[in-house]
């Protein structure tokens, strides 16, 4: 005889839908983009993944969280780039939902790293995202 867990398969629902509302933030980020930087962004990708990897998470110092990863080319550094695989953007939802307190929180820490990725996109590096304010 099998037993159904409803505790088990509430967690999953829960988690399922917390999952979804996290991805539907990055998207309303992307959506929220000036038209005239939106229509800059080439050959990239934006994926959610729950937590960094152990590599993503490599050379930061103690006590530094990472919210988001920018994986590829610059904007700025591809000259003769062709058929090259897209380059990614990770917004990693496990620590922006630890670091933040509620949903409002979260919502603007998405937008701010949404955006801090993408200017590495366009070859600014973390100096010059600094000074952005992002």
């Amino acid at each position: 005889m099998v037993q159904f867990d409803k505790r088990s398969s509430s967690r999953r629902t829960l988690e399922r839908v917390r999952k979804l509302r996290f991805e539907r933030l990055v998207s309303e980020a992307l959506r929220g983009l000036p038209p005239h930087i939106a229509a800059t962004l080439r050959n990239v990708d934006v994926v959610v993944e729950d937590e960094p990897s152990a590599r993503q998470l490599a050379g930061l110092d103690e006590g530094e969280t990472l919210f988001g990863y920018y994986e590829g080319v610059p904007q700025t550094e591809r000259a003769g780039y062709n058929f090259a695989l897209p380059d990614k953007i990770t917004i990693f939802r496990g620590p922006l939902e630890r670091e933040c307190d509620g949903d409002a929180e979260i919502a603007r820490e998405v937008q701010i790293t949404v955006l801090h990725e993408i200017a590495h996109h366009f070859g600014f590096d973390e100096d010059q995202v600094a000074d952005l304010g992002l």
